[in-house]
This record gives structure tokens, sequence and C-alpha cells, in this order.
């Protein structure tokens, strides 16, 4: 009998309805598959293929690559931290060295109200880890270091992230995809105290399990459209 009772009970404090279980808020990982050896290829209509790839070095670092599928691996390659809510960028190897990026100034902005990002030892806040529901954009300004040289520049990158959004190519149908707005100014190859000049402004649109390059539209310096072919993992 006291058994019965205990076990009534314990029963009658179960409730009969539990709240639905709240999913996840997807991450910049689930789209840009940044940690996984995920690659792809984009192109122009009815032009030359273009390749990205992902090469993860630690739990918390990795590179991609941008280039000619035909001279494949480029010697151009991105350096990505995940800290936190943050993927920070460090730098990026090209022609035989690596080039340090340090931020001075960043600011987050929502609406039209901006507030300063702390330093992270002057990494640059590239993008939030977990996805927001709503745009926001990042700016950033600071030098870039050539590290064989010691040569350096002065840079100013301003992005909007968009919200998640519905997107679609005649390839690969309708997904999900987070849009990256950038505009990338600076005084590199122009004489000492020149103006920044903007030489690149584009959109890329990043899908959802399937990756980068989704979709890419320049704007600057070359107006350019190209969607993506492939996608695989390597």
């Amino acid at each position: 009998m006291r058994r019965w009772k205990a076990a009534l009970a314990a029963l009658l404090l179960v409730p009969l309805f539990a709240p639905p279980a709240q999913a996840a808020a997807p991450t910049y990982g689930d789209f840009s598959l940044m940690f996984q050896r995920s690659a792809g290829q984009y192109a122009p209509p009815g032009e030359k293929a273009y390749q990205w790839a992902w090469s993860p070095q630690s739990a918390t670092e990795s590179q991609i690559t941008w280039g000619d599928p035909v001279t494949w691996p480029p010697a151009y390659a991105e350096h990505f931290v995940h800290d936190g809510d943050w993927v920070l960028l460090d730098g990026w190897h090209d022609n035989g060295t690596y080039y340090t990026e340090r931020v001075t100034s960043e600011s987050l902005c929502k609406g039209g109200a901006c507030t300063a990002i702390p330093s992270h030892g002057g990494q640059q806040h590239y993008v939030r880890w977990t996805v927001p529901s709503s745009d926001y954009r990042l700016v950033a300004e600071g030098v870039i270091t050539e590290q064989s040289s010691g040569k350096n520049f002065r840079f100013k990158h301003v992005q909007t992230w968009h919200a998640p959004a519905p997107c679609s190519t005649a390839r690969f149908g309708a997904r999900t995809c987070i849009t990256q707005s950038e505009s990338w100014s600076s005084d590199q190859g122009l004489p000492a105290g020149s103006p920044l000049r903007e030489t690149k402004r584009r959109d890329i649109r990043i899908a959802q399990g399937l990756g980068m390059a989704f979709t890419i539209d320049q704007q600057v310096e070359v107006p350019w459209h190209a969607e993506a072919t492939e996608y695989w993992n390597w």
C-alpha cells in the first residue's frame, strides 16, 4: 500500500504536457561548414569554375583557400579562429608569406546604433558564431603587415550580415542562406598619405548545410555574378 501511494505521488509530480523543446539557434558553422573538410566550385554562367575549400587546423582554427582548380592548391589561404560567439580573422597566406591583420577600431551596429567592440588581441571580429535573427553591421579599420618585409598598409572593412532568408538557384533549388554584403578599402600600392580606395564590394550568399559561394554578386571592381556548381567533402 505504501509503495502504491509513493508511486502515485511521483506520477502526480510529472507534468501532463511538457513544454516543447526549443531548437538551437543555427551557427555560422552550420552555413559555412568551416570545421569540415568541405569544398565547392562556383562559376559565372557559361564560364570557367573557381574553387574554395576549408581546411580545419584544430578544434578552434580553420583556413579557407580560394583559387583556380586547374592549378590547385593556391598559395592564398585565410586564417580564422573561433572563440566564444565570434569568428575572428587573424590574417592570410599569400605570395609565400603571411599577412597579419590587426584592427585599430571596430564597431558593431544594429539599426542606427553602433557600439565599439573590445579588442581581441587585434584580430578582426569577422562574423557572429550564433546566427542572429536580425541583420547587423561590422566596421573594422586597421593595418595589414607583410611578415616577410615588415611593409604595411591601412584598410577598412565594412560588412553587413543579413539574417537567414530563403535563397535558390536552378541547380540546388530552394535553400536557406545568410548573406554577407561587404566593402573592402585600402591604401595598398598608393603613395603615402593617400585616402583609402575601395577595391571590392560584393554580396555572398552562404547556404545552410552546403557551404560557401552559393551565389556571388560583385559590384566593384567589375560587376560579376556567379553561382555554385558543385559541393563535396574531401
